[in-house]
């Protein structure tokens, strides 16, 4: 089956339209082995990170979504480091492996903090790959004092305005969760129930590293609770006057990655985003909703190594 992506450009490219097609099944499969990182973020928190690909070539950081870890960009770091990408997959504070604040900031500040000290680290300029929350932070990174050298930025399914609507099912979901579930299916039922347009996987293992195991026997997501009291919920109009602030100062190669069937993104969120980021891009992922690279990891891929290809 081929997946019909769209790709439209903002005011300084509004004469060109590109239509790419995407053939999931000719995708490459190559074994790509990372290692743990360590690396200090915003006021010293620990964060973890996966590390792979050539010591030379251009980074690219991954950074996932709120409620997620680096894990769920493991095919897009497969595909990216075959690609001869050297990538970094963050888990952010409080998620994963990465330490929880202990005072609880899990504010933008902190967020687009730790994606700065992740660039420090970086020999030569990265590209930024974030998804909802992570976009969210390398939005800001990238857009607000101090400005860090950046090759490009991708930002997959997030934009300034944003449906409230959508990020309410999303933080319900999270919510309605708080006492862990009695086994892996168990929560895999969880999940899918929320994403019934996904297909489930034949096995739930793959939900293994997204949990803890508590004392009480119970397995609870893998991120610390209170993030979800930080400014991104349950209204995000507050943060829209900020990170429309952030955008218009984005002057690096930027890349909009929709799903097509998106809650959190609407075409007019779109049309405001290209608005403030006049060289942008978008393209839309026709199957896919909000979890873009887990709805259709090759589409994805493949629309994301295109971009990168083209960066000059």
């Amino acid at each position: 089956m081929r997946n019909v992506v769209e790709c439209r450009r903002g005011r300084k490219h509004a004469d060109r339209t590109i239509r790419l097609r995407i053939d999931g099944c000719t995708q490459a499969r190559h074994h790509s082995r990372m290692h743990a990182l360590s690396i200090a973020g915003h006021a010293g928190l620990r964060l973890s990170a996966s590390i792979g690909g050539p010591e030379q070539a251009m980074p690219v950081i991954l950074l996932h979504g709120g409620g997620q870890t680096r894990h769920a960009w493991r095919h897009a770091a497969r595909d990216l480091i075959a690609s001869g990408r050297r990538v970094i997959s963050l888990d952010l504070r409080g998620h994963g492996d990465s330490a929880w604040s202990e005072d609880g900031d899990y504010s933008f500040d902190a967020f687009a903090g730790d994606v700065r000290a992740v660039i420090a680290e970086c020999p030569q300029p990265p590209a930024l790959v974030g998804a909802s929350l992570g976009g969210l932070s390398a939005m800001l990174a990238a857009g607000e004092a101090p400005m860090p050298e950046l090759r490009a930025l991708v930002l997959v399914d997030v934009v300034p305005k944003l449906e409230r609507d959508g990020v309410m099912q999303i933080v319900q979901f999270m919510l309605a969760h708080s006492d862990g579930f009695s086994s892996l299916d168990d929560a895999a039922e969880a999940v899918a129930e929320f994403l019934p347009g996904r297909k489930r996987a034949a096995s739930s293992e793959g939900l293994r590293k997204n949990l803890r195991l508590h004392p009480d026997g119970r397995l609870r997501w893998h991120w610390d609770p209170r993030f979800l009291l930080g400014e991104r919920v349950p209204d995000p109009e507050p943060a829209y006057a900020r990170l429309c602030a952030a955008a218009a100062q984005i002057h690096v190669p930027t890349l909009l990655v929709r799903g097509a069937r998106s809650d959190l993104v609407s075409e007019e969120g779109v049309q405001d985003f290209l608005q403030r980021i006049p060289n942008a891009e978008c393209i839309d992922v026709s199957e896919a909703g909000h979890m873009v690279a887990g709805d259709d990891n090759d589409a994805f891929n493949r629309a994301v190594e295109d971009f990168l290809a083209r960066l000059p």
